[in-house]
């Protein structure tokens, strides 16, 4: 069973991998306001609908181990690229 941490926001699909997140938290650096690291030290969504749609993309791609992908309207990956 997977671990998935699923939003949409601005029409993109975005998903969480807690089990392959090593908690860098590249992604908390760039858009702080739209990701965290938890008490077990994971990636989880804070409020991401308050982050731009590009600052967004470039903090769910900063993920150095891609533990966070993001689908667009037609279901198609586009982070990672």
């Amino acid at each position: 069973m997977s671990n998935l941490e699923e939003r949409i926001v601005y029409g993109l699909r975005i998903v969480i991998d807690r089990d392959q997140c090593v908690g860098f938290a590249d992604c908390a650096k760039e858009a702080p306001e739209g990701f965290k690291l938890d008490d077990d030290s994971v990636a989880a969504f804070a409020s991401p609908e308050a982050v731009e749609r590009e600052r967004l993309l470039r903090a769910c791609d900063a993920c150095p181990v891609d533990a966070i992908a993001v689908y667009d309207e037609e279901g198609r990956q586009i982070v990672p690229s």
